[in-house]
């Protein structure tokens, strides 16, 4: 998991920040990204892709990164921008607030997916980078943590539809419940099943 940070830091590179997103797949609710810089020693077994992992590891992991990481930085792009753009533009622009919202300035950003971000930093995508990159991992754990807190508070506000249950992703209680109530103030209007299941 550390083979990519080596050869980065083989070519001068010090800071290097790992970047990946939750919740390009759900029909309501943000999608969240975020950035995290990790020492050089830093050491945690069992740390990989946060969707791998249980929801108690994700939350045994979640403090471990925040306390021992030298920077984490989150960004967010709510429901309304996601129907603005598009969920993939909206993606990436989480990913470039995650960025700008860490204390250090990286010189090096390993992005998980295929598309770069929009910034003068250097990088490199990484296809399935969180399973591939300890810091992409990091990131993945910070962002699925800090998205699934965020629906667990949208729940106690629009309980009908059971957030705290499935994040927002279509289950089929999610679509049972927008086919008796409609959608809440959170749904992507734009998303396919939303208002139309």
């Amino acid at each position: 998991m550390w083979q990519i940070e080596k050869k980065i830091r083989q070519k001068g590179y010090a800071q290097i920040a790992g970047i990946d997103e939750a919740g390009r797949g759900p029909l309501a609710g943000p999608v969240v990204s975020a950035a995290v810089i990790l020492p050089h020693d830093f050491s945690c077994p069992g740390i990989t892709d946060s969707k791998r992992l249980s929801e108690k590891k994700r939350q045994l992991f979640f403090p471990i990164i925040m306390q021992q990481a030298v920077a984490v930085g989150v960004g967010i792009c709510d429901h309304k921008e996601i129907d603005t753009a598009n969920i993939l533009v909206a993606a990436l622009l989480s990913m470039n607030r995650a960025v700008v919202n860490l204390d250090i300035t990286p010189d090096f950003l390993l992005v998980d997916g295929n598309f770069p971000i929009s910034t003068d930093i250097s990088q490199q995508t990484v296809i399935k980078g969180d399973t591939k990159s300890i810091s992409i991992a990091a990131a993945s754990i910070i962002a699925k943590v800090t998205r699934d807190r965020i629906m667990t508070t949208l729940h106690q506000t629009y309980p009908l539809y059971n957030f705290i249950r499935h994040k927002g992703y279509p289950t089929v209680f999610h679509i049972k419940a927008l086919l008796e109530y409609g959608p809440c103030p959170v749904h992507r209007k734009t998303f396919k099943g939303v208002l139309h299941p």
